[in-house]
């Protein structure tokens, strides 16, 4: 194990796969999707093929919660795969926790070409065997039992200890060509012989992803920076792999930035702005996030924040990954999606605000006549005027709300002029008088009634009546939400105000 550069590799007409396989343990984080995200990209800029797999031999934290989250979670983005769980295809199962005897098969191989050894050492004496040599007690296993005899080996089964299985790093510097970092050396004994079985038998991670990603033929390994220290020990493997005909070739490794969140720590999953559920809780839209997501680590061009689904998939290329850290700015997340949420047709926009109503209690399960009505005629008003779809409902919950439920908010009140009543009053007559119910006429009976009857400044003019109407100190265009809601209800909720003035 002299040259990885001797070690098989795929080639720029290797058919490329992909593979995303993550732990089902809780909810789904944006670093986690975005290494999916860019994963799913990749495939469908090449051509190639996109595996889903689970890795769930964790016992105690893996959960079928966390498996439908993740599901859920790709689903709404609309990241899809070829091949895995769910969908199935040529190297199932995709599950790791059903792929016991796959790996077993490969560790009798393994053992009879002589590419692992069993180690005795417990961590305590290696411990101490460092102690003595006057090394840090903490400098990891330190190739002891690479050599025991026959005689050894015996003595120490007698003793009754069950050994684990190593792998025999290279004695030499090991160098290869990350996607995203270039060149990376591992200098010579810096990385221990490490375990791949457990002395119970089990195969450890260190063993089983790379042999599924050999048996699974996957060509480019695109994972977060954090795995970054265990690519020398999957190269080891893989020439092993090679060597009993389990891999035909190593894949090319790629190791994206990591996500960074508030203070320039990276992003944690207790961090509010790593939940995905979260963020489409607010009212992201998934093109509006899908896009964000892109621009941690990647981008379009110099100039271009804002791109569709396709032309993510036309452009994306690993080789354009960076590999500084990213920052997740919520700030320009939500500008973006915004920038989304604008680019929707009417009638999708309209349809998407219905969840978020329902959540409000502003409709129930089925809309009625009258409030697909007032949505449908609403959803202009405020499309060019949010960010987050979550934003919808309290803009728009006076227009789905009784005239007598109509409570005016504290800090409208707060701003009214003295001569509320006044204002109201002389309102209240213009619009009873109005000779028919649009916008305009709206707009042009007030405004001769209040701005050039009473004297009032225009910005000021309206806000009584915008406080009597919706309750609120801001809300969408007022005559237009007058038009909506009829005469006879803003007539209503300007009298009853009026009635407390």
């Amino acid at each position: 194990m002299t040259d990885v550069s001797l070690i098989p590799t795929v080639t720029d007409e290797t058919p490329v796969r992909v593979r995303f396989c993550p732990s089902p343990t809780g909810t789904p984080h944006v670093g986690l999707i975005r290494t999916a995200l860019f994963n799913w990209a990749y495939a469908r800029h090449t051509g190639g093929k996109m595996i889903f797999r689970i890795e769930d031999t964790d016992t105690k934290r893996d959960s079928e919660e966390s498996y439908h989250q993740l599901l859920d979670a790709l689903d709404w983005l609309g990241i899809n795969w070829d091949e895995g769980d769910n969908v199935g295809g040529p190297h199932e199962p995709y599950r790791q926790s059903q792929r016991g005897e796959i790996y077993q098969d490969v560790i009798a191989k393994l053992r009879a070409g002589g590419h692992v050894y069993e180690s005795f050492s417990t961590p305590e004496e290696v411990e101490a065997r460092h102690k003595a040599a006057g090394q840090d007690p903490k400098l990891g296993y330190d190739g002891y039992d690479r050599t025991l005899t026959a005689e050894q080996i015996a003595a120490f089964r007698d003793e009754g200890r069950d050994p684990v299985l190593r792998v025999r790093m290279p004695d030499e510097d090991l160098t290869f060509t990350d996607l995203v970092r270039g060149d990376i050396t591992f200098k010579a004994g810096s990385v221990p012989d490490f375990v791949v079985v457990r002395a119970n038998g089990q195969p450890l991670y260190t063993l089983v992803n790379p042999v599924d990603d050999a048996l699974m033929g996957i060509t480019h390994v695109l994972r977060g920076e954090d795995l970054l220290s265990s690519t020398p020990r999957q190269i080891a493997l893989y020439h092993a792999l090679i060597a009993i005909d389990v891999a035909k070739y190593m894949p090319l490794f790629g190791h994206l930035p990591y996500v960074m969140g508030q203070g320039n720590k990276k992003l944690s999953k207790r961090d509010p702005e790593a939940s995905l559920f979260l963020h489409r809780d607010r009212g992201f839209i998934p093109e509006g996030l899908l896009n964000y997501l892109s621009l941690l680590g990647w981008s379009l061009s110099a100039d271009e924040d804002i791109f569709t689904r396709e032309q993510l998939i036309e452009a994306f290329d690993v080789s354009d990954v960076l590999s500084n850290p990213a920052r997740f700015d919520l700030k320009k997340a939500e500008a973006i999606n915004g920038t989304h949420v604008r680019m929707l047709e009417a009638a999708d926009f309209r349809d998407r605000l219905v969840p978020y109503l329902q959540a409000k209690g502003l409709v129930g399960e089925e809309l009625t006549d009258r409030e697909n009505e007032i949505l449908s005629e609403a959803a202009p008003l405020v499309q060019e005027r949010i960010t987050l779809l979550g934003e919808a409902p309290e803009m728009l919950e006076f227009l789905f709300t009784e005239d007598a439920a109509i409570s005016p908010a504290a800090d409208a009140l707060k701003g009214l002029p003295e001569n509320t009543a006044e204002v109201l009053d002389a309102g209240l007559a213009a619009l009873e008088a109005a000779p028919q119910w649009d916008a305009e006429t709206i707009q042009e009976v007030l405004k001769s009634a209040l701005v050039e009857g009473l004297g009032i400044k225009p910005r000021h003019a309206f806000g009584p009546i915008r406080t009597a109407v919706a309750g609120k100190r801001v809300s969408p265009p007022l005559f237009e939400s007058m038009v909506i809601l009829g005469k006879e209800s803003s007539l209503n909720r300007v009298r009853a105000f009026r009635a407390t003035r």
